[in-house]
């Protein structure tokens, strides 16, 4: 079953994008993961505004991929600067509607 990384990014500082970037392509990848978006053009239709830069959306083949590339030691240097230089939410989404 796919799951979903939901991601909200505000970056705080730009230093750490690049390196970001360059490794977490390869890394979503490795993992068997696909970037659906990564855009600043969003737009919150209903509740409370949250803002935010970024919204990225991940899909993975599974949940066990989707902690795998999270637990990744490769992933964990730029996951540390993504968090120090942003203020940042993931949300992981199971793809299943159980409401049907």
């Amino acid at each position: 079953m796919n799951y979903y990384s939901v991601l909200a990014v505000t970056p705080t500082n730009e230093d750490w994008i690049p390196a970001y970037l360059e490794a977490v392509v390869g890394l979503v990848s490795k993992h068997g993961g696909q970037f659906l978006a990564r855009t600043p053009n969003h737009e919150q239709l209903e509740g409370e505004k949250q803002d935010a830069a970024l919204r990225i959306i991940i899909e993975w083949p599974s949940k066990q991929a989707a902690l795998d590339f999270s637990n990744d030691a490769d992933y964990q240097p730029h996951l540390k600067a993504r968090l120090a230089g942003s203020v940042s939410q993931h949300f992981l989404i199971e793809g299943k509607d159980q409401l049907a």
